[in-house]
């Protein structure tokens, strides 16, 4: 603010009672124009300045006496909250040099000079001119500035450009010497604005604009605008190549026998060609501007356009015909802007038989996953469940544990760690390994959606449900086990709802006033610190502690580096397959790099890494370069030609020394930086350093 610039905050003050002697020192020092006066709780009474020292000299007053006398009471101060107008408005019309800049209690806060804040003033003008010189100058159209008097006063680069003119001559010049027979007095004069004026000069034909500058109801010169008309015809002509472009494409649109439709982001409908409209027995008039799902009830086009996700080949029938539907996102600049549908009308007896195939067949694929999922046994995914350190074997005997009961598990680690597969675990291990295992992400589903996705609904409960209406998850779950994934993220109204399931084991869909019994076990899974969660009223308590009866804990993989080795060579073995590649292993230092590496995004990070290291590397071994730079840049120690007579869980412990002489090297001997640098506790430092006896 132009106050606080202006305001000078350094400056002294006089009380009642003070001499003379005082105030000259404080004016010799401070070179300040008044003195506040102030009472004892800092608020502003008067002021003590050098017209009331002229005055005591005038009355024979010595250094000695005091200030009282000559005060004065009738103070002008401003308000440190003044703006910039208001401001501007008191430097013009006061009449004093200095005046005291009081806060909201009344204390003095500063002196604001009148001098200075002209300066002010002018710095910020001077700016401005500065600023309108530099807009006028990027504007492609020409721009020419005059005082009251008719002289010019600023030429653009547009105007430059246009006119073909020097600027340097012609500044201080009359106007009408550069554009003869154009009138501007009718704006200089009268104020009148002139819009859309036709002109020709210098074989250019433009067209004009021209408008008084009023300051303060006074005019005090003009801006001349003006466009050559080159470009607005230049542009006529891309908007007629537009024109025939949607000619062509309203044609092209017209003539297809597929129906089209598209929709906004909210669903409207924004485009719909002939073969739509005739099947659906409406003019194209009546249904752009409408939902979708007044037009369509069955309609999952609002979907795509809220989710962004396509739905390809779906079999509908509306009004007793049955269409094939496909529908796909419109994407602009990253974001979902709309949906455009597909239907194929299939009028032959042949097109229908095949819709028909392809919905059995669709049937048996569902099936055949279905009876694959159940055929997946528990023997199975324990033994894909890579546990060399204790945490994990630990981990996999309470699966094995807690998989024979009946109570709900939270499953908590850091993101990245196998979540997931441990809930699969325990449910292939339960007795309910035949019933359904149903995930729900519940980061992943829309708020909107997540109760109807979550209890299912009935008929006609709301604008777009199936008319035959739909189970919900924990429904479909019955028998089974239902995982609810990133549980912390579930909306606080839907935790309520959840936490009646948990008790009454029961469900009712949305627009039923039915309950139904439902037999499932709940897995739920989470990265975040429910606690803290409900500290901060994101979660509820009493969910909470439902939730919680057993919980199984996935350490970090940097707390675990017995499993990177074994994993690595997992990862490397799935994607040699995929990838047809033939990687035989990894050399000790990128193995080692790997080994000092944190792992922020856990077993996730190890597997696109190595992903990352087959693609680089198509056979031989993984090096240290085929591995990104984040990892290569912690400095792992080197590693020569391994001994086969040591064990690799020796080699990891000599690698897990190196690594902590190393850290404790780059910290001086710090123990709590080398803690820091190793991504562990302080007494797990402690603990590590015990183990491999190097005293702290």
């Amino acid at each position: 603010m132009l106050l606080e610039e202006g305001t000078n905050t350094r400056f002294a003050y006089l009380k009642l009672g003070d001499t003379i002697a005082k105030a000259v020192r404080i004016f010799l020092d401070l070179k300040i124009a008044i003195i506040p006066v102030l009472d004892q709780n800092g608020r502003l009474l008067s002021i003590f300045s050098r017209s009331s020292l002229y005055r005591a000299v005038l009355n024979g007053a010595t250094s000695k006496d005091v200030v009282d006398p000559y005060l004065i009471t009738n103070v002008i101060s401003i308000s440190d909250d003044l703006s910039d107008e208001q401001l501007a408005s008191f430097v013009k019309v006061s009449s004093v040099g200095s005046v005291p800049v009081l806060d909201r209690e009344g204390k003095v806060i500063g002196l604001l000079c009148k001098a200075n804040m002209v300066v002010t003033l002018f710095k910020h003008s001077e700016l401005l001119n500065v600023q309108l010189k530099a807009i006028l100058d990027s504007m492609h159209n020409g721009v020419i500035a005059v005082d009251g008097r008719g002289f010019i006063t600023h030429i653009s680069i547009g105007a430059r450009r246009i006119l073909g003119i020097d600027s340097a001559s012609l500044m201080g010049k009359p106007f009408h010497g550069l554009l003869p027979n154009l009138d501007i007095t009718p704006s200089l004069v009268h104020g009148v604005v002139q819009i859309g004026k036709k002109y020709r000069c210098r074989n250019v034909t433009m067209v004009v604009n021209m408008t008084p500058l009023n300051i303060e109801g006074s005019i005090e010169g003009a801006i001349v605008i003006f466009q050559d008309l080159t470009d607005l015809e230049h542009t006529a002509k891309e908007l007629e190549t537009v024109k025939a472009l949607n000619k062509t494409f309203d044609t092209v649109l017209n003539i297809i026998r597929d129906g089209i439709v598209v929709i906004d982001e909210r669903g409207k409908t924004t485009l719909v060609n002939q073969a739509m409209a005739n099947f659906l027995t409406l003019p194209p008039d009546k249904i752009i501007g409408r939902p979708i799902t007044e037009i369509l009830a069955s309609s999952r086009l609002h979907h795509v356009a809220s989710t962004g996700l396509s739905e390809s080949s779906e079999v509908l029938t509306i009004q007793g015909k049955p269409i094939i539907v496909s529908s796909s996102p419109i994407i602009k600049e990253g974001n979902v802007v709309g949906a455009v549908g597909k239907a194929v009308f299939p009028h032959l007896a042949e097109a229908q038989e095949l819709a028909e195939k392809v919905r059995c067949l669709e049937h048996k694929v569902s099936f055949f996953q279905e009876e694959l999922q159940k055929n997946m046994t528990a023997q199975t995914i324990m033994k894909d469940m890579i546990a060399e350190s204790p945490q994990m074997k630990r981990l996999k005997d309470e699966i094995s544990i807690v998989a024979s009961s009946s109570s709900t598990v939270l499953i908590t680690g850091e993101s990245g760690t196998g979540k997931e597969v441990v809930a699969h675990a325990v449910h292939l291990c339960s007795e309910r390994y035949q019933g359904p295992f149903i995930k729900v992400n519940c980061a992943a589903i829309p708020e909107s959606l997540m109760e109807a996705e979550m209890f299912g609904y009935e008929g006609g409960a709301f604008t777009g449900a199936s008319r035959s209406g739909k189970p919900g998850r924990i429904e479909r779950a019955d028998g089974g086990t239902l995982f609810l994934d990133e549980i912390g993220e579930m909306p606080l109204a839907l935790q309520a709802k959840l936490l009646r399931v948990l008790q009454d084991r029961e469900v009712e869909r949305l627009g039923s006033t039915e309950s139904i019994k439902v037999n499932v076990r709940i897995l739920a899974a989470t990265n975040k610190k429910l606690i803290n969660a409900i500290a901060n009223a994101e979660f509820r308590s009493d969910l909470y502690y439902r939730l919680n009866v057993i919980n199984l804990h996935i350490p970090p993989l940097r707390e675990r580096l017995e499993d990177i080795k074994p994993l690595t060579h997992f990862f490397i073995t799935k994607f040699n397959t995929i990838l047809k590649a033939n990687v035989m292993g990894i050399t000790n230092n990128a193995m080692a790099a790997l080994l000092n590496y944190s792992w922020p995004g856990n077993i996730r990070e190890l597997e696109n890494v190595v992903e990352r290291a087959v693609n680089y590397a198509p056979s031989g071994l993984i090096e240290l370069l085929h591995l990104p730079h984040n990892i290569i840049s912690c400095n792992p120690p080197m590693i020569h030609a391994e001994n086969d007579g040591i064990r690799h869980q020796d080699k990891i412990g000599q690698i897990e020394r190196e690594m902590i002489m190393a850290a404790l090297e780059k910290a001086g001997g710090n123990k709590t930086k080398a803690a820091k640098l190793l991504n562990l506790s302080r007494s797990r430092l402690y603990d590590k350093l015990n183990k491999y006896n190097l005293r702290p």
